[in-house]
């Protein structure tokens, strides 16, 4: 595999867009045919090409945001004010502010510490207490953290015991997979993003996953503006602009291109750091659960303190590189201090001691070793 090498004072940036030249010819297309719409070739392109890519019998809907995806989600599943979902604390803030458009009520639940994302046990826990509280909850948001898979055997059963759906939020991991099957494809619905610092980017886009082709026509119907068929513009129910644009989608098909060679570089970024700073015995990696397979959106260890997460950031940022901590959980979070919560402890640590390494599919050997041997610097 082929690295280009980079300037060795150069910014180095923690996830940044990487764009394949491929982008521009389906661009022009949409340009040459005034295609300057949220409808378009590129559109049902964008959507065909995941579809293939998944490769399950999924519908696909690709939208503004990740976040559209999930409101959307959440409304197609019947949620509104005062419904009680359970909410992954260990997330983007993303995840769970659709909740709060409708309404509805976040009840937050720890991670496990293997892939640090959903807790089966603290869920199974969270719904019992819900259900014996009156309020069963109506869906759950599992979150595939950082391009690590959920639990998805485990919470999928938790899931059938109790009759609630999961909404599988893959906004990071696109291109991980479990035993061979898709993230994208494990929820009643699942979404993905394509923000400009994911593994593939629209610049700003989404996309909802569902299971067939009503859920999907229900979903483009309230994407775009919820308008009744016919003529005139008549409304009965309160729709949304969510559609993603044909030149947006046309940046999609072009990074679909790369998808496969993005995850194989970001998956070198965190072989490449496992390899150099593996000696160091306060560095802890995550490790792939057997059957799993993770895109490795970003490289995250876990370190022996706050202080030397903090200290470890602070000499990278002197040195034009940046790093960040991971999430800071919702109980944590201002927004979501008064939300029920269900917590083991796990999401603290994770916050307090996790580091995120710069991890984009561009980083050159140079860069990579620019980093390293700074953190070896540190504890030498």
């Amino acid at each position: 595999m082929t690295i280009n090498e980079s300037n060795t004072n150069s910014r180095i940036w923690l996830s940044p867009p990487h764009m394949s030249g491929n982008e521009q010819e389906f661009i022009e297309e949409a340009f040459k045919h005034n295609w300057i719409a949220p409808l378009g070739p590129n559109v049902n392109g964008f959507e065909n090409d995941i579809k293939t890519y998944l490769g399950q019998n999924i519908q696909v809907t690709v939208l503004s945001s990740g976040t559209a995806a999930i409101h959307l989600a959440l409304i197609l599943l019947g949620v509104k004010q005062d419904d009680e979902v359970i909410c992954q604390t260990k997330t983007f803030v993303a995840s769970v502010n659709p909740v709060k458009y409708l309404g509805a009520k976040p009840i937050l639940v720890d991670s496990e510490e293997e892939t640090w994302n959903l807790c089966p046990i603290l869920l199974e826990k969270a719904i019992k207490d819900r259900i014996n509280k009156g309020k069963k909850p109506k869906a759950i948001i599992a979150i595939n953290l950082y391009g690590m898979p959920y639990k998805v055997q485990q919470i999928q059963e938790i899931s059938n015991r109790y009759n609630i759906a999961v909404i599988e939020d893959s906004a990071e991991a696109f291109g991980s997979q479990v035993n061979n099957q898709k993230c994208g494809t494990f929820g009643d619905f699942s979404i993905l993003s394509f923000n400009g610092n994911k593994i593939i980017t629209t610049s700003g886009g989404g996309a909802l996953i569902s299971k067939n082709q009503t859920l999907k026509k229900k979903a483009v119907f309230l994407a775009s503006q919820a308008k009744e068929d016919g003529i005139e513009y008549s409304h009965q129910t309160l729709g949304y602009n969510y559609r993603m644009s044909n030149i947006s989608a046309g940046i999609g098909r072009g990074q679909m291109k790369v998808l496969d060679k993005h995850v194989a570089l970001r998956r070198r970024n965190y072989e490449y750091y496992q390899k150099h700073l593996r000696a160091i015995k306060t560095i802890q990696f995550t490790q792939e659960p057997e059957g799993f397979y993770s895109n490795r959106w970003l490289s995250c260890v876990l370190v022996d303190s706050k202080e030397t997460r903090d200290k470890l950031m602070n000499l990278l940022a002197k040195n034009n590189i940046e790093a960040r901590p991971s999430w800071k959980p919702m109980h944590l979070q201002t927004l979501y201090k008064d939300a029920p919560s269900y917590l083991n402890g796990v999401s603290n640590k994770l916050y307090e001691r996790g580091l995120c390494l710069p991890s984009g599919s561009n980083l050159s050997e140079t860069d990579l070793k620019r980093i390293t041997d700074l953190i070896i610097s540190y504890f030498e």
